[in-house]
């Protein structure tokens, strides 16, 4: 009889708990860990496509994301006043029994997923690190944060954008700022949201909002990044009204329920692309770890979801799992990733030049690719 596979899976953000979710469910021994003790249920706000839809069904949390969030089909474009210049209907990336879109708060999404894990059988493991210790052929040592050690067949590395797993298996490749910087926070909905609607111009180069529930939205401005340093975070919550100031229709309520610093979240753009292949030895990347990009096409989360699934597929299919199993997952995965990648860059850089692209053209080529399976 076969010994049961094993996996250590580093990190319990989307990629990582889709990962553990998918695993167990073709019987194979995984092992989560997560550096917050609180399993980094924190956040404002997340845009799913539906193409990230599609992968959350197949884990089999649809019903509850659906019941949670808040789904819709089109896209608004609105003057800084708040004026609707136009209204576009979206494309279901998923298929057409989902959303194009659907808006949810983060922690409920965080929420969501992690009971999945939980529920599957995966021993999770919070509030402490993994580092790797060694590797060969056919495993990998492990010592944990808290002292123990561990061997497994493969090590997923799922631990974001500044992933210390990734620069421990000696891929030096690293996230560069875009020149832009977001703001977000969660808000009250008004009652006429039922969509995104976004403002290009007017103090920022993006002024967005998102519903994520029947009564909740989050709110984004998107401007020229600034030297962390000189914004102190107690002062965020004015910050982000003082930019908001220069929008008008919704936004006049939104602004106003922006008074907790605590709530307001500051993050810089960043870019990056693990060139080569998303492994070395029996340490593979998923998500964040091998690649992200700016939000500007709502696909990052999307990007990270399709990583699990594709990876999952290929451990599950009974092929080996060797250097040509790994290697094809990373084929699978690239061509479809730079194209989000590079689109998404390229809608920023348009605005930091003060070009006027061609956005509906870049998006429509971009999601209608995006509908067939990765």
């Amino acid at each position: 009889m076969a010994r049961e596979k094993s996996v250590l899976v580093v990190g319990g953000g989307t990629s990582g708990n889709a990962m553990a979710v998918l695993l167990r469910r073709a019987g194979i021994a995984v092992d989560l860990v997560e550096a917050q003790p609180d399993w980094n249920v924190r956040g404002s706000g997340i845009t799913l496509q539906g193409n990230a839809l599609r992968v959350l069904r197949d884990l089999g949390v649809w019903d509850e994301v659906r019941a949670h969030g808040f789904g819709f089909d089109s896209l608004g474009l609105t003057a800084p006043d708040g004026t609707v210049l136009h209204v576009s209907e979206d494309i279901r990336t998923g298929g057409d029994d989902l959303p194009a879109t659907l808006g949810m708060r983060r922690p409920v999404l965080q929420r969501v997923l992690a009971d999945a894990v939980r529920a599957s059988g995966a021993n999770v493991r919070l509030g402490t690190t993994a580092e790797i210790l060694t590797q060969d052929d056919t495993s990998v040592a492990v010592r944990f944060g808290d002292g123990d050690e561990g061997r497994y067949d493969l090590v997923v590395a799922a631990d974001g954008l500044n992933s210390a797993t990734r620069a421990a298996v000696g891929i030096d490749t690293r996230p560069e700022p875009t020149g832009m910087a977001i703001w977000r926070v969660a808000a009250p909905r008004p009652a006429g949201v039922v969509r995104t609607d976004l403002t290009h111009g007017g103090p920022c180069y993006i002024a967005g909002y998102t519903p994520t529930s029947d009564d909740t939205l989050y709110a984004y401005l998107v401007e020229p990044n600034r030297d962390r340093a000189t914004i102190r975070p107690e002062t965020y919550a004015r910050e982000m009204r003082r930019l908001a100031g220069g929008y008008g229709g919704v936004w006049d309520e939104i602004r106003e329920s922006i008074t907790d610093s605590a709530q307001v979240n500051y993050t810089w753009f960043d870019r990056m692309l693990v060139k080569g292949p998303w492994h070395r030895g029996r340490v593979v990347l998923v998500g964040d770890a091998a690649h992200c990009c700016p939000p500007t096409m709502a696909q990052g989360a999307a990007m990270s979801l399709e990583d699990a699934w594709v990876l999952s597929q290929l451990l599950t299919s009974g092929a080996p799992w060797d250097e040509e199993l790994l290697t094809r997952y990373y084929e699978r995965r690239v061509d479809r990733v730079r194209m989000v990648v590079d689109g998404s860059v390229r809608i920023g850089q348009w605005q930091l030049d003060g070009v006027r692209g061609d956005l509906p053209g870049l998006m429509g080529t971009t999601m209608t690719a995006l509908k067939e399976l990765p």
